[in-house]
């Protein structure tokens, strides 16, 4: 890769998966109603907001952008923006890629590191990152 390589990408997993997004919101009003009819209005608008708020990430695009230095990640309410440095080691899965700030395995990672998703792109986006974490290797040897 150009040492001015950049790519993006948009993860919308609603879009991506709508046979589990009808599932997903006839679950939410089903469970909100029943609990609206069994303890009253309240409780079926709280469980409305606060399912539908832990599933944020879920009905809202990320936005991904990468390049040599940085990692963006734009969700709906705020940026984050990390540097390559701070990772050592990735772990890749079905549905994205784990950027870890321990070189080994630690029960720690899933708190402090970066869970990046695919989107139709695993092959494009874990080459990256493995060329990005090799060159910052042999950069620290």
């Amino acid at each position: 890769m150009t040492e001015n390589t950049v790519i993006e990408w948009v993860s919308f997993p609603a879009k991506e998966n709508p046979r589990k997004t009808i599932f997903t919101v006839i679950f939410i009003i089903g469970l909100s109603v029943a609990l609206f009819y069994f303890y009253g209005p309240i409780y079926g608008i709280i469980s409305l907001l606060v399912l539908t708020f832990s599933l944020m990430p879920y009905f809202t695009p990320t936005r991904y952008t990468f390049d040599e230095n940085n990692i963006e990640i734009k969700k709906a309410f705020y940026t984050i923006n990390k540097k390559w440095k701070d990772y050592r080691s990735f772990y890749p899965d079905g549905n994205g890629v784990l950027l870890s700030p321990f070189p080994v395995p630690s029960r720690l990672e899933n708190f402090r590191g970066l869970y990046i998703r695919f989107s139709n792109n695993r092959d494009r986006v874990l080459s990256f990152v493995e060329s990005r974490m090799k060159r910052k290797n042999e950069k620290e040897d």
